[in-house]
């Protein structure tokens, strides 16, 4: 196997909007983040065997956010990689309209991942994903072709089968992408989920709480990781599994 609007959901599901809401509202499509402030990470943040072993981090790094986020969701995870190796000057983050549509999103990360091989002058780049941020990525490298650019693809909780949580914004057609059985859900399983040399990995959990059922995150030809218990927004500042994800990129 390889491994590979207004701006708020109906006011009677206000609870349901707290829950989905990643700390901030989208911005402008296509902005990198600036880098965060440092963070400590344990040494139980990566595997003893992995430490052990030089690690490879030159490869620039793009980081896509989900439902209604933003760059700041990725502070932790940027100290995370430039305390196992990275310079803030391959760490980057895409930012695209949580209310507008998936296939629009994803042809802007293309453009947002050229842009990042031009700047850095890299062949291929890895990207980390989190929650609706797996439909954008999985239409970039899948239908767009963006897999020959990508070498590596790690998803954190996407929704990369949809979720029935997404019921709660079908006022969107971002929501409506990310509902089950959707078309644009479709479209991105059928056949190959992992395609081309990319190395795939997912990260999911029972606890996760809105991606339902959990188990959408998991993709055929990936390596899948079940995380023992951790919620869908606590997995921004779980520093072991950020530090996995680095490992796995690295190798």
């Amino acid at each position: 196997m390889r491994r590979h609007a207004p701006r708020r959901i109906l006011g009677v599901l206000a609870t349901a909007t707290l829950a989905f809401t990643l700390f901030s509202a989208a911005p402008t499509a296509g902005a990198v983040a600036t880098a965060g402030t440092a963070a400590s990470v344990s040494a139980a943040a990566r595997p003893a065997d992995a430490a052990a072993q030089p690690l490879s981090t030159s490869t620039p790094v793009v980081f896509v956010h989900g439902y209604t986020g933003s760059a700041s969701n990725w502070t932790t995870a940027m100290s995370v990689f430039r305390l196992n190796g990275w310079s803030s000057s391959n760490l980057f983050a895409y930012e695209y309209n949580s209310y507008g549509n998936n296939i629009t999103n994803a042809q802007g990360l293309a453009t947002f991942v050229n842009n990042v091989k031009a700047r850095t002058g890299a062949s291929k780049v890895a990207i980390v994903n989190h929650s609706m941020g797996g439909l954008v990525s999985q239409y970039y490298l899948k239908v767009l072709g963006g897999n020959t650019s990508v070498s590596h693809l790690a998803s954190i909780a996407g929704a990369n089968h949809g979720t029935t949580y997404a019921a709660a914004c079908l006022t969107y057609t971002t929501c409506q992408q990310m509902y089950p059985g959707s078309s644009f859900i479709a479209q991105i399983t059928a056949g190959d989920e992992t395609p081309g040399s990319t190395a795939y990995a997912t990260w999911y959990s029972a606890c996760d709480g809105v991606i339902i059922p959990y188990t959408s995150t998991r993709l055929t030809g990936a390596t899948n990781n079940n995380v023992l218990c951790q919620t869908h927004i606590g997995y921004l500042t779980d520093t072991v599994v950020l530090g996995q994800i680095a490992d796995f990129i690295a190798s």
